[in-house]
């Protein structure tokens, strides 16, 4: 009977399946079933706060454009007010450009003309006013958020660059409530703080330097972060976080990121950074009696310092003036670059086009193309008995190509009369405040009637035992003892011609070893009686204003100078950088800094 049953049942089910297709060949017909279709990525707002930002933005702007996260799933919300600058018709220029390519485009200013708040006593201070006002501003951007159905709202300061497309996929990927990417500055001065007083004010504490610096990196809990940061809006928690209006309990002094992070507490919202990559950089912040000047100085350095590691370019939807260029105090300033080394090349002259710095790009002689030949017909010999000090090999070609590069710059300023120039190397970045400090420099030296020959600018200092003495009348110039490298030197008429009538061709050293030679501090006294003249009035800037962009051993480190070959033996490689990094010291290393050179950079 159950058999039966069973028979009959099947029976059933296909004569319905008949009825429903027709046939029994319309089952054969049945297409496989489609596989589902990826989900969309979340919904985000980008808020934009800016006020006296046009000389940020185009570039600021640009890492936003070029974030590697779909567009149509981005709205922007822009606001701007009380500026003295170009800033909301530079806004108002991109938000026209792009509001096609983003989900949504929202833009907020107001009518009336005020440039600063009533009570404000420069554009770098902060009063409660303002204050009170940007806390308004960034609730806005919050409530637009959440009634446009945003999953998550990004901040990103104006003067914050996102230099790593993949920063909103990476820290979404994070799965936090509030979390943010760390940025980097030129001090230890970032986007956190790891430790709060009482008063709710920055706390100094054993855990920040290690986070700061990647010897620890993850996701890390922490009581403060700002500048940048993303807000899961999905979390329930999240709807009680606010910057305005203030938290009833709230104790402290009024500070939108102080609000702000108090309100995540009640909320019971742990903040988190993110450091597994390197994700931005941001400026240092600049105290209340500064000036706008010195905030496009100090943002000038910032993308100078990522444009070491990046390709960063402006909007391609603002229109933007070229930057005016001078020569500075000089004459002439010569960049002396390799033609092979097209990167460093495209990557300096980027530098200086930030910087306003007008340069003479000068061939650099490639000492691995040089031939024996060659050598010969310039009458190029070595100083004899000469030896590296640190790996006890003879000259290279590549410092042979180096010297020649720097000689042939002492030929030229000799033959056209320049009174004065500065010579840069193509690996070389800028200290902050760069132009104007030195402007002030040689302007102070020309005011004390200083007569001198050559000025480093940047280089090694190897006696560091001892302080060297300060330059009399002359703020900022020491007289420079034993040293290595010529990153960048100012050099005057009567200077070069020094250098050049102790015919060093026919006795060559390495041209940072030969200057100090010439201002009588080598401690090689052998290799100074090769030389009977050496008179060269030389002075070094201190602190210095040029550094090498990488170090032996560091990522992105190369020489030209190191990795060739044996200057009479063109058979015989080198490649002593790569042989001894971080086993013993090299040319290439980071010079001892004494206590008082260079100050510990705060976090603050």
């Amino acid at each position: 009977m159950l058999s039966l049953a069973v028979s009959m049942s099947v029976q059933l089910l296909f004569s319905l399946v008949i009825t429903w297709f027709g046939s029994s060949d319309a089952l054969v017909d049945l297409e496989p079933i489609r596989a589902e279709s990826p989900l969309l990525r979340p919904k985000v707002m980008i808020a934009i706060l800016a006020r006296n930002s046009e000389h940020s933005l185009p570039f600021y702007l640009g890492c936003i454009e070029r974030l590697d996260y779909p567009k149509d799933r981005i709205a922007i919300w822009a606001a701007t007010d009380h500026n003295t600058d170009n800033t909301t018709a530079m806004l108002q220029e991109w938000l026209s450009g792009v509001e096609s390519l983003y989900h949504s485009v929202r833009f907020r200013t107001t009518d009336d003309d005020k440039s600063s708040y009533v009570d404000e006593l420069g554009p770098k201070h902060w009063p409660d006013s303002r204050f009170t006002h940007v806390m308004k501003l960034k609730q806005a951007a919050l409530r637009s958020a959440r009634a446009q159905w945003a999953d998550y709202i990004l901040f990103v300061d104006s003067d914050n660059l996102l230099t790593n497309p993949e920063v909103l996929t990476k820290l979404i990927a994070e799965n936090r409530t509030l979390v943010a990417p760390m940025l980097e500055s030129r001090t230890l001065y970032s986007n956190f703080w790891c430790g709060m007083t009482m008063q709710g004010y920055y706390k100094r504490t054993e855990e920040y330097i290690p986070i700061r610096n990647w010897k620890r990196t993850g996701c890390h809990a922490i009581p403060m972060i700002h500048s940048t940061m993303l807000l899961d809006l999905r979390r329930n928690s999240s709807k009680a976080l606010a910057f305005y209006p203030v938290h009833q309990m709230y104790p402290w002094a009024l500070d939108d990121i102080m609000v702000f992070s108090f309100s995540a507490r009640q909320a019971g919202v742990q903040m988190f950074l993110c450091n597994r990559e390197h994700y931005g950089y941001l400026p240092v912040p600049l105290s209340a009696q500064q000036t706008l000047e010195e905030e496009v100085e100090s943002f000038s350095h910032t993308l100078t310092e990522a444009m070491l590691e990046f390709h960063l370019e402006p909007s391609r939807y603002l229109y933007s003036l070229q930057k005016n260029k001078d020569r500075m105090a000089f004459d002439e300033i010569y960049l002396i670059n390799l033609e092979r080394r097209e990167d460093r090349r495209e990557r300096m002259l980027r530098l200086l086009e930030v910087l306003g710095i007008e340069v003479t790009l000068s061939d650099a002689v490639d000492g691995k193309a040089l031939n024996s030949s060659q050598l010969q017909a310039l009458g190029i010999e070595m100083l004899p008995d000469y030896q590296d000090p640190y790996s006890g090999r003879v000259l290279t070609r590549g410092e042979v190509g180096c010297f020649l590069s720097h000689y042939n710059i002492w030929t030229q300023v000799v033959k056209q009369q320049q009174q004065q120039v500065l010579v840069l190397e193509d690996d070389v970045r800028f200290e902050l405040n760069f132009k104007s400090r030195l402007n002030t420099i040689m302007a102070d030296a020309k005011r004390a009637r200083l007569n001198w020959d050559l000025i480093y600018v940047g280089r090694k200092r190897l006696q560091v035992k001892r302080p060297e003495s300060w330059v009399k009348g002359v703020k900022n110039l020491v007289n420079p003892d034993y040293s290595y490298w010529t990153l960048g030197y100012a050099l005057s008429l009567e200077g070069a011609k020094k250098l050049l009538d102790a015919q060093p061709l026919s006795k060559m050293l390495p041209v940072d070893e030969f200057l100090p030679v010439m201002f009588n501090k080598h401690p090689k006294k052998e290799y100074m009686a090769h030389f009977e003249q050496r008179n060269l009035l030389a002075f070094s800037v201190e602190p210095l204003l040029l550094y090498p962009t990488h170090y032996t051993g560091e990522p992105g480190y190369t020489s030209d100078t190191e990795t060739s070959t044996i200057w009479d033996d063109e058979n015989k490689a080198t490649d002593w950088d790569r042989q001894l990094a971080h086993k013993k010291r090299n040319r290439g290393d980071a010079g001892p800094t004494p206590t008082w050179n260079r100050g510990h950079g705060d976090e603050l």
